[in-house]
């Protein structure tokens, strides 16, 4: 029998879906009575519990902040212990919007126009204004530039432009961003695979926090995806791309808009939610993989340098 520690909460603003999700998993590892199951916060404590405890493997389901950005990866990389999903380096590229889109930029994977706002500057609000039309273009998508899970993000058009910056200006820096109507697709990878996608239609105004997360969202779920299989196969193989020069392992789930029969990449999640309202367990049992043998193998893939 496998140790398994589990890692669940953390210190992001997901931390409820990190814990959502460290229930919907413990659930089914107990039904196949194969490990002996641990979870824990990683708080000040943590490295004493880890040295206890002495796990075989370290399954992360931290999201955000500290569990999802190579701070964990790098605690557990140096105790030489082995864990999930993705490494330092690619989790750090990942969930930082700015750099990845140059990443994806520089290896010619569509993705929205934008820029990078830092609330140091003083900016004429009128003139500022302008820019974003003359170069992006209204409405237009602010978020924070490592956050997950669409917490904090908004479609705005002028006239809220400067409330809606208000709001944020505790990030210090925002990514402003085109806005990309159209269909939303997300894309499984798992390891070297190209599990499947997904189609999303939500009540609400975009794929957001609520329509994530919320049962009473009633966000529409569409599987297989009603697009030639030749735009399947080329939107499989963008977010493999994706996943490859990112450096990420494990399973990730990619996030894109399909409009005007093109596909933006708007990014890659190398912790992808495994609640029960989740897109990756979805895609999976579509593709006969069980919760418990995406979660099994997800446990199985786990090295200490990733």
């Amino acid at each position: 029998m496998k140790k398994i520690l589990i890692l669940a909460g953390g210190y992001s603003k997901e931390k409820e879906i990190s814990i959502q999700t460290a229930k919907s998993v413990l659930s089914e590892l107990k039904k196949g009575k194969k490990h002996i199951l641990k979870v824990v916060n990683p708080d000040g404590q943590f490295i004493k519990v880890l040295r206890k405890f002495k796990p075989n493997v370290v399954l992360n389901l931290l999201h955000g902040r500290y569990g999802e950005d190579g701070y964990i990866q790098a605690i557990l990389e140096s105790e030489k212990v082995k864990y999930t999903h993705s490494g330092v380096l690619s989790s750090s590229l990942a969930i930082d919007k700015e750099i990845s889109k140059k990443i994806y930029i520089k290896n010619k994977i569509l993705t929205p126009k934008y820029l990078k706002f830092s609330f140091k500057k003083k900016i004429n609000n009128k003139r500022f204004s302008r820019q974003l039309e003359k170069n992006i273009g209204f409405p237009l998508v602010i978020k924070p530039l490592n956050e997950g899970s669409s917490v904090n993000v908004y479609i705005t058009g002028k006239k809220n432009l400067s409330k809606i910056l208000k709001l944020l200006e505790d990030y210090k820096k925002v990514l402003i961003e085109q806005f990309i109507a159209g269909r939303e697709i997300q894309v499984a990878i798992m390891g070297k695979k190209k599990l499947g996608a997904i189609e999303l239609v939500p009540k609400r105004k975009f794929y957001d926090y609520q329509a994530k997360y919320n049962v009473k969202s009633k966000t529409k779920h569409i599987i297989p995806v009603q697009i030639s299989k030749k735009k399947i196969n080329e939107v499989l193989n963008i977010a493999l791309k994706a996943h490859k020069i990112i450096g990420c392992k494990g399973v990730t789930r990619s996030d894109f808009k399909f409009y005007n029969n093109k596909f933006y990449l708007l990014e890659i999640n190398t912790q992808p939610g495994m609640t029960s309202l989740s897109l990756v367990p979805e895609i999976a049992k579509f593709n006969n993989i069980s919760f418990l043998n995406l979660i099994e193998w997800i446990i199985k893939d786990a090295s200490i340098q990733r």
